[in-house]
C-alpha cells in the first residue's frame, strides 16, 4: 500500500447499526420527509444547511424540541446582515426551563472531587433545589438583566446556582476559583454583578485552597456586589467573612415558591464570558439564551449523538466555555459527571477510573491530557474496562496524529474519537464530530451543520488543502449579542468583522481536506511567517510530540535580520538533557515529516510553558516577551511566573 493510501485509511468506521440508529440519520430522514429533498451524504446535508439557513434552523428547533411559550414570528429576519440578523423574533422562552424539562428520578448530576467525595442529584431533586434558590434570589430583589457572578469549582452547586439565576432572567458569569483577585476583578468588575457565589475552598493536587479571603477581597474591589453567597464544599463549618452568607441560610431566609420560568426573548442575555488572551483587559462576550440553547442542542443531539440516559463527562473548569457546553447536556436528559481536582490525581488514573465507575459514555478532555497519558506510559486498554465508552471528545488545541494513533492503540480500538474546535467567542463549535463519518488521523470530521466554514487566504477563498484563515460566511444563531458596554459595537466589530466585512473571522488557521475533514493548524495570530511563508504551529507540535524526551513545547516566531525565524522551546522529561543528538533528531524529524521551512532555527530548553487557566499555551505572550514587549493581563495565566524563563535569553541573540 502506498504512503498516500495508508494516510487516507480511516482509524475508525462507524458500524452500520450505529449509523442507522443515530440522531444524525433520524434528522436527515426527517428533513427529507418534510421537504421532499434527498441528500446523498453528509456533505449534501451540510450544503443545504448553509444554503437554506432559515429552513435548517427551523428544522433544528423542531427536531430538538425547543420549549417556548410563544412561537416566533419568523425563523430569521435581516439574513443579509452579518452581523445583525435576528433569529426567531417574537419567540419567548427560558433557557433553564429547557434544561429542566425532565423531573424524574433519573440522575442529573454526579459530582466527584479529587479526594473521592461523591454527590448525586436526580432531575427531580435538581428541580426542587433550583426552585428554592430561585425564590431566594427573587426575595433578594434579583430580577431580569441583573448580573450574578460565580467564583466556583466544577461542582453540582455551581450548576444549581446557574439554573436558578437564569430561570428568573438574570445573567450568569463565572470564573474558576484559581483565578487571582486581579484576574477575577478584571472580569467581574466590568459587568457590575449584584451577587457573588463562591465556596469555602477547593481541592487541587492534594491541597485545600481557601477561597473566602479571595471572595472578600473581590467584594471589596467591586462595589456593586451586595452579598457573597457561600456553598461549603470542603468544610461546612468554615468561618465566613463579613458580608458572606451560607447558601443554606440565604435559601431558608426566603419563603418557598413554585419554580416559575421568566419568558424572555430569544436574544435575551444568558451568559457573559471572557476572552482569555494576555493582550489587554478581557473582552466581556455576551451570549444570548436562544442561540446558545439551539447550538448546544444541535451539537449534543446530532453531532455527539447524546441521548436520554447517556452519561456525559467533560474535564473543565467554570472559567472555560466547555463548562457551559457540558451543562446544556441536561436538555437532552443526560447524566452529567462533574469532576473538580487534578486530572492526574491517583497516579493519572482518576478520570480513567471514573469512566468505569460512572459508566461514562461520552468522555471529554483536552489534547494535552491525551498526550500526557501517552507520555506517562498509560495503557488504559490493559488497565481499565472502558466498556461503556463510545465517544472521546478532545478540544483546547489541535489533536496530533500521534495522539489519534495512541487512542486507538492504547485506549480503545472501537471508540469514536471526536476532535472538536470552536471557542468562547461563539460558545460552540465551527468544526466537530459526526457519528456517521469515519475518523482520519489528524483530522476533525466535518464542519457543523448550519456553519458555513471556509478558509480564506489573503486573496480570497482557499482551495482544498490550502491553508487559510477560518471564516464563517453566513449568519448563525450563536453569534454573540456583542461585548458588554461596547459603544456602537466598535470592539466587537473590530474583533470579528472589520477584517472581512460580511464574514466572521475567527482567528484560527486551518484547511479543508479531500475527505471532507478539517485540519486546524493553530491560532492565526500565532502562525509563523519565515521568508513570507505562513506555517501553522500545530504542524511543528505534531512532530515534537513524538519525542518521549519532550513533555511540553511552545513554538514562536522571532524577528531576525529583516525576516522571521522559528524558535522552539521544550520542557524535557525528568533528568533529560537537550544535547546535540536530541536537537538534531528533532530537526531531522520535522524536516522529513513537514518541510525544511518548518525546522526551528533555535531549540531551547525551559523549565515550564505558560498557559491560560483553561490550559491553553500562550504563544503570543511568549512572542512578546522574547521581543521585550510588555504582556498585560497576566492574571489570565495559571503560571505567569513561567514567562520569566523567556526573558533576555542568550540563545536568541545570535
Amino acid at each position: 500500500m502506498s504512503d498516500t493510501a495508508q494516510a487516507m485509511r480511516p482509524l475508525w468506521q462507524p458500524p452500520t447499526d450505529r449509523i442507522r440508529d443515530s440522531a444524525m440519520t433520524a434528522f436527515q430522514t426527517w428533513v427529507e420527509t418534510t421537504t421532499g429533498l434527498q441528500f446523498e451524504d453528509y456533505a449534501a446535508l451540510h450544503q443545504w444547511s448553509v444554503d437554506e439557513p432559515a429552513a435548517f434552523w427551523q428544522a433544528t428547533w423542531e427536531f430538538c424540541d425547543v420549549r417556548a411559550s410563544t412561537p416566533a414570528e419568523a425563523t430569521v429576519r435581516d439574513l443579509d446582515q452579518f452581523p445583525g440578523s435576528r433569529w426567531f423574533p417574537g419567540s419567548r422562552l427560558n433557557f433553564a426551563e429547557n434544561l429542566l424539562r425532565y423531573r424524574d428520578a433519573n440522575v442529573a448530576l454526579v459530582g466527584l472531587l479529587e479526594n473521592g467525595q461523591r454527590q448525586v442529584i436526580t432531575y427531580a431533586e435538581l428541580q426542587s433545589q433550583v426552585a428554592r434558590l430561585a425564590a431566594a434570589l427573587r426575595a433578594h430583589g434579583i430580577t431580569r438583566g441583573d448580573r450574578v457572578a460565580a467564583l466556583m469549582p466544577n461542582v453540582p452547586e455551581t450548576v444549581l446556582a446557574m439554573l436558578a439565576t437564569v430561570s428568573i432572567g438574570a445573567v450568569w458569569s463565572s470564573c474558576s476559583p484559581d483565578f487571582g483577585i486581579d484576574g477575577a476583578c478584571d472580569r467581574f468588575g466590568q459587568i457590575t454583578p449584584r451577587l457573588l457565589f463562591t465556596t469555602d475552598a477547593y481541592l487541587y493536587n492534594g491541597r485545600n485552597i481557601e477561597c473566602l479571603d479571595k471572595a472578600a477581597a473581590i467584594q471589596g474591589m467591586i462595589a456593586s456586589i451586595e452579598t457573597v453567597i457561600v456553598f461549603p464544599v470542603i468544610d461546612p463549618a468554615a468561618t465566613l467573612k463579613p458580608d458572606q452568607i451560607r447558601a443554606t441560610d440565604f435559601i431558608e431566609g426566603a419563603a418557598e415558591a413554585p419554580l416559575t420560568f421568566e419568558q424572555l426573548p430569544f436574544d435575551h442575555p444568558l451568559y457573559i464570558m471572557y476572552s482569555s488572551g494576555t493582550t489587554g483587559i478581557p473582552k466581556c462576550i455576551v451570549h444570548g439564551a436562544g442561540g446558545t440553547l439551539l447550538q448546544h442542542l444541535k451539537e449534543h443531539k446530532l453531532h455527539i449523538d447524546l441521548r436520554r440516559g447517556d452519561t456525559l463527562f467533560y474535564f473543565t473548569t467554570c472559567g472555560w466555555m466547555m463548562w457551559n457546553w457540558l451543562v446544556s447536556g441536561l436538555a437532552s436528559g443526560a447524566t452529567l459527571v462533574l469532576y473538580d481536582g487534578s486530572p492526574f490525581a491517583q497516579a493519572g488514573n482518576v478520570l480513567l477510573d471514573a469512566i468505569d465507575a460512572e459508566a461514562i459514555n461520552i468522555f471529554g478532555t483536552s489534547a494535552k491530557f491525551i498526550s500526557a497519558l501517552e507520555k506517562q506510559g498509560h495503557e488504559p486498554a490493559k488497565t481499565h474496562s472502558l466498556a461503556s465508552l463510545k465517544t472521546i471528545l478532545s478540544t483546547g488545541s489541535p489533536l496530533s496524529h500521534s495522539s489519534f494513533d495512541y487512542v486507538y492503540r492504547s485506549i480503545k480500538a472501537d471508540v469514536h474519537l471526536a476532535s472538536i474546535s470552536g471557542g468562547t467567542d461563539i460558545i460552540s463549535c465551527f468544526v466537530l464530530s459526526n457519528p456517521n463519518l469515519p475518523v482520519y488521523p489528524g483530522e476533525i470530521q466535518c464542519a457543523g451543520l448550519g456553519m458555513a466554514v471556509e478558509f480564506h487566504t489573503d486573496d480570497g477563498t482557499a482551495d482544498i488543502s490550502e491553508a487559510g484563515e477560518l471564516v464563517c460566511a453566513r449568519p448563525f444563531p450563536s453569534v454573540p449579542l456583542g461585548f458588554w458596554q461596547d459603544d456602537a459595537d466598535q470592539r466587537f466589530l473590530a474583533a470579528y468583522f472589520n477584517q472581512r466585512p460580511g464574514y466572521w473571522t475567527h482567528g484560527d488557521y486551518g484547511e479543508s481536506t479531500h475527505q471532507g475533514g478539517i485540519i486546524i493548524h493553530g491560532r492565526s495570530d500565532a502562525t509563523l511567517n519565515p521568508s513570507g511563508v505562513r506555517i501553522g504551529t500545530a504542524e511543528i507540535y505534531r512532530q515534537v510530540e513524538t519525542f518521549a524526551e519532550v513533555i511540553d513545547s511552545i513554538v514562536v516566531g522571532q524577528r531576525w535580520e529583516d525576516d522571521e525565524r522559528i524558535v522552539l522551546f521544550v520542557v524535557l522529561a525528568e533528568n533529560g538533557a537537550l544535547d546535540t543528538a536530541l536537537v538534531n533528531d528533532i530537526k531531522t524529524t520535522i524536516r522529513a515529516q513537514a518541510t525544511p521551512r518548518h525546522v526551528p532555527a533555535r531549540i531551547i530548553a525551559v523549565p515550564d510553558i505558560p498557559r491560560t487557566i483553561s490550559g491553553k499555551i500562550v504563544e503570543l505572550a511568549v512572542k512578546k516577551v522574547i521581543h521585550g514587549e510588555p504582556v498585560t493581563n497576566t492574571d489570565a495565566l495559571a503560571n505567569p511566573e513561567a514567562l520569566d524563563y523567556f526573558r533576555d535569553l542568550e540563545e536568541l541573540r545570535y
